[in-house]
């Protein structure tokens, strides 16, 4: 029997109402548009990908939904839901805890179409750490028919003047690779070697458009990607 996923819209309804009301209340939309979507030392479809964004915030608290479009016929299709909040710990440390919904389409109401990270992040002044763990609820199997037990994932990041650097380990999904023999899951691995930057390109006395740029490598999969991007 098709398992449904009444939970995900209660989920952030119930997170929604505990938003904050004496502070500060905002919307925000968005689109990025990238040479190629990679995510965490993994590539997603291929071509330009646009990615677009709808956010409320209040205070330290943010709900929204983010999603990423293909625009090959290889399509990596994307739209997830996600809430989280922002504590700061002082004036240069701050704790963020999210939750994300993912969705890679197929019948939204089908549990075996989502997947949930819980994600926990800590900043210090330029220094970030992030820890997360994609599983799929009440051990369902994913659309395909194949077994999903859940994939960490850890970062280690900093942010010069100038540019960032970084450095991810994950399991599962981050490693997958292809040999003679199909597809191998390797266990935890280093996954996300990446190198970005960004600037304001001046187009007008009064209108600036973000760029930003990456260039990463995947050791265990031997991926190797250089992306670029604006933001609108």
């Amino acid at each position: 029997m098709k398992k449904k996923l009444p939970i995900t819209a209660s989920m952030f309804l119930l997170l929604s109402l505990f938003t904050p009301i004496a502070k500060a209340q905002e919307w925000n939309a968005s689109l990025d548009i990238y040479s190629s979507y990679i995510w965490r030392g993994l590539k997603f479809g291929s071509g330009p990908a646009f990615q677009p964004g709808v956010e409320f915030s209040s205070g330290g608290f943010a709900i929204g939904g983010w999603g990423s479009v293909s625009s090959s016929d290889i399509e990596a299709f994307e739209a997830d839901l996600y809430a989280g909040y922002s504590f700061d710990l002082s004036e240069t440390a701050t704790l963020g805890i999210t939750v994300t919904d993912y969705y890679f389409g197929g019948d939204w109401t089908d549990g075996a179409s989502h997947y949930f990270e819980p994600m926990v992040s800590l900043g210090l002044g330029g220094f970030s750490l992030t820890g997360a763990y994609m599983f799929m609820p009440d051990g369902s199997v994913s659309a395909d028919g194949s077994d999903n037990s859940g994939d960490m994932y850890l970062e280690a990041s900093y942010g010069f003047e100038k540019f960032s650097i970084g450095l991810g380990a994950g399991e599962g999904q981050y490693t997958i690779h292809e040999t003679d023999g199909g597809h191998i899951k390797d266990d935890f691995g280093i996954c996300n070697i990446n190198i970005g930057t960004s600037k304001e390109l001046k187009l007008t006395e009064s209108f600036s458009l973000p760029v930003s740029g990456a260039v990463i490598l995947n050791p265990t999969t031997g991926g190797f990607y250089i992306t670029a991007g604006i933001s609108l």
